[in-house]
């Protein structure tokens, strides 16, 4: 039972009798329908409908205390097939070594590393496929509880989400005239107007690692994310994957 103190709901129909998950459950509804996600339509007849569940998860601070009371509606991805729902699935991301030494470069170029993390990641992705899913228990339309909700955008649990979500932060990137690394496609460099300086973004799922020569030019690329995506700034790196950085009259190094 101990290991189990910090656990959030395991059902909808535990969740449902406190307020703090009801309230959780209702701003991740109020998130998915700001950004567009779903519309309501009747099921074509050679469809079949994925079904979708509440997942609750306790955030907690580093002190052990509640920071946030976490619910996501994912969908059960196990049902969807291949060719029908679904066809590539595959989405690069960084490896562990090409952080490592983006971290080395900053560190001896003497550059600031930024940390950003995208908010409600997967839901930013665009649909290709044609895909339904079952309305969310506890907010079916009344009137219309025979109808399904038709994605134009991602959910979690599905299986494409991550290739799709990538697929939208690429084509972003590129329009803002960052170019991918060839061997790395986690990687990316923007060449600028200055001789020999670059920006470097180092892309993990929905964190993004930023650091380049110049302070400007990351607040403007700051600026351009913020009007295409919803994110978190974590600020100036301290820690990054257990990776711990010290001041020293030359600069940052890492050990």
């Amino acid at each position: 039972m101990a290991l189990l103190a910090d656990t959030g709901p395991v059902s909808f129909e535990e969740a449902i009798t406190s307020r703090v998950w009801r309230d959780a459950m209702l701003e991740e509804i109020k998130s998915i329908e700001k950004n567009n996600t779903w519309e309501l339509v009747s099921l074509p007849v050679e469809k079949t409908p994925i079904v979708v569940k509440w997942i609750f998860k306790l955030k907690l601070k580093p002190d052990g205390t509640i920071a946030k009371h976490k619910a996501r509606l994912v969908a059960k991805g196990f049902m969807q097939k291949e060719g029908l729902d679904y066809s590539k699935v595959f989405a690069p991301m960084a490896r562990l070594e090409t952080i490592r030494l983006l971290v080395a470069l900053a560190s001896w170029k003497g550059c600031i590393l930024w940390q950003l993390d995208v908010k409600s990641t997967f839901l930013n992705g665009l649909f290709e496929e044609e895909v339904f899913v079952t309305q969310p228990p506890g907010f079916t339309n009344k009137g219309s509880e025979d109808k399904v909700l038709r994605l134009k955008k991602t959910l979690y649990g599905q299986k494409q989400a991550p290739r799709v979500w990538n697929r939208r932060i690429d084509s972003f990137l590129a329009k803002t005239r960052f170019h991918k690394c060839s061997v790395e496609h986690g990687m990316y460099v923007k060449q600028l107007s200055q001789k020999a300086r670059n920006l470097y973004i180092c892309l993990y799922v929905d964190d993004l690692l930023i650091t380049g020569s110049s302070a400007s030019e990351i607040e403007a690329l700051k600026e351009n994310l913020k009007g295409e995506y919803e994110k978190t700034d974590l600020g100036v790196l301290s820690y990054f994957l257990g990776l711990k950085f010290q001041k020293h009259d030359c600069g940052l190094f890492m050990h």
